[in-house]
């Protein structure tokens, strides 16, 4: 049996109030993530062409409030 197939045997067996901690503690793991890899694309510079053009597209009167 493989590692994933191991835990979602593991997860199905949950108790429901088991399994609403652990849904609640993935959300907020799966979010870390995200804000890591984020911040990491930053730093490499990554995001700098979306950046650029968003402001232009500001400055240029091609955006809204939302």
């Amino acid at each position: 049996m493989s590692p994933i197939e191991h835990l979602e045997q593991q997860v199905q067996q949950l108790a429901p109030h088991d399994f609403a901690k652990f849904r609640e503690w993935f959300h907020e793991y799966e979010w870390q993530a995200w804000d890591r890899q984020i911040e990491k694309d930053s730093k490499a510079g990554k995001l700098k062409e979306l950046a650029d053009k968003a402001r232009a597209d500001h400055e240029a009167g091609r955006t809204s409030r939302i």
